[in-house]
């Protein structure tokens, strides 16, 4: 049995709140549930935070055991090198993920820090990519 978590970074504790025309209208914990409920052979685990460090301690706790992670670091996507070397200390896959197509957006939104660290990215598919994400690491070799 896999073992995958879902590392969310800041603001994404607001999913189904804000900016509902950008990120829809479901909030996480109950997209979560029907991705649980897709993936019975998977130990699917789900952490937030709004703090920078929090989520560097989780990668740092769960990145020597996990089959995977699907992160979505939010903002400090485009701003940490922390987290950034978390990833590259870890052993396990990471796959960093965006709810909106970052590249249509502001070009400030266009860099990743994180991605050359990362097996792959999938941005602008909506909750999907967590989907996407969770296929592509339960397929990689």
């Amino acid at each position: 049995m896999s073992d995958i978590i879902i590392i969310n970074g800041p603001n994404l504790n607001l999913l189904g709140i804000r900016e509902k025309s950008i990120y829809g209208d479901r909030d996480f914990q109950t997209y979560f549930e029907t991705l649980r409920a897709a993936h019975p052979e998977v130990i699917l685990s789900y952490f937030q935070s709004n703090h920078e460090g929090a989520i560097i301690d989780k990668i740092h706790e769960v990145g020597f055991s996990a089959d995977g992670i699907v992160l979505n670091a939010g903002a400090y996507t485009h701003t940490s090198l922390a987290i950034a070397d978390a990833i590259a200390a870890v052993s396990a896959p990471v796959v960093e993920v965006h709810i909106s197509n970052v590249y249509a957006r502001e070009s400030y939104r266009h860099h990743s820090c994180l991605a050359k660290n990362c097996k792959g990215v999938i941005c602008g598919f909506g909750l999907e990519g967590y989907q996407l994400a969770i296929t592509a690491l339960l397929s990689r070799p």
